[in-house]
């Protein structure tokens, strides 16, 4: 997988140097990644059926709220902050593409462009602002807003492509092959072909989300649908606990934590 490196143009002038607030990107990086992405989409379907679609999204959005806001109050990075905030994040966007399609009828095949531009929109906004789209230049209250805005539109963008795929005839076992091999493009165009850093980064961390929930709704979804049925609730508490796991070790390891501050 590609890692991510700062731009030389960014500027520096009324920056306020901190403690970096994300962490250092390693194959735990990706692995995580993945695991949340799977965990929030099945989770969010499963608060869905035991709640009801409203008060699921409303406890989504309150809990949104309280995880984003330690985040911010962290300092610097926090293994657990940082990795509940994903989870957070992937479950309530999940819900927003689902309550696009779902809720107010919006296609698959319209709501993955809106998404897909909602993400190029806040890239531009924060480009223009920072001069970087760095994920190692987050280190100021501003940059922090534009990467967590766009890390929402991520998840919602990767929720509604993987449910296109999945529904227009390659299924979602077709679509956890399709994502396996696309999410290998940037990493070898990076490595081999000279793509810029942080553009394969953002491009890999795009394919996370449809990968991970392709692959966690063909293990849950019943037989006719293709899939393994081993139901939402045990698939989304089996990645919970791998997710703990593997945060549990980086908080103790610390090996995703940068050694030498970025300027």
């Amino acid at each position: 997988m590609p890692t991510d490196h700062l731009t030389h143009n960014q500027p520096l002038g009324h920056m306020r140097h901190t403690a970096s607030k994300v962490p250092e990107v390693t194959v735990y990086f990706w692995i995580i990644k993945v695991l949340t992405t799977g965990m929030g989409e099945t989770a969010s379907d499963w608060l869905a059926h035991l709640l009801g679609p409203i008060p699921a999204v409303a406890l989504g959005g309150l809990a949104l709220a309280v995880a984003l806001a330690v985040q911010f109050a962290a300092r610097r990075y926090v293994a657990w902050i940082y990795w509940t905030a994903i989870v957070v994040v992937s479950v309530f966007g999940t819900m927003a593409a689902d309550v696009l399609h779902v809720g107010l009828g919006v296609p698959y095949i319209l709501s993955t462009p809106f998404f897909m531009a909602a993400l190029a929109a806040v890239f531009a906004l924060w480009y223009r602002s920072e001069r970087t789209l760095s994920i190692h230049s987050v280190r100021t209250r501003r940059r922090e807003t534009f990467y967590w805005a766009a890390v929402l539109a991520t998840f919602a963008l990767g929720t509604a492509a993987g449910d296109l795929t999945a529904t227009i005839g390659l299924g979602y076992l077709g679509s956890v092959v399709l994502y396996a091999a696309a999410i290998a493009v940037p990493a070898v165009a990076h490595h081999r072909g000279g793509l810029n850093a942080v553009t394969a980064f953002w491009a890999a961390y795009v394919i996370t989300r449809p990968l991970g929930a392709s692959i966690a709704d063909w293990m849950a979804v019943g037989h006719g649908r293709g899939g393994l049925d081993l139901g939402l609730g045990p698939v989304t508490v089996s990645w919970t606990v791998a997710i703990i796991g593997f945060v549990g070790y980086l908080a103790v390891s610390r090996t995703d934590v940068r050694s030498k501050p970025v300027s």
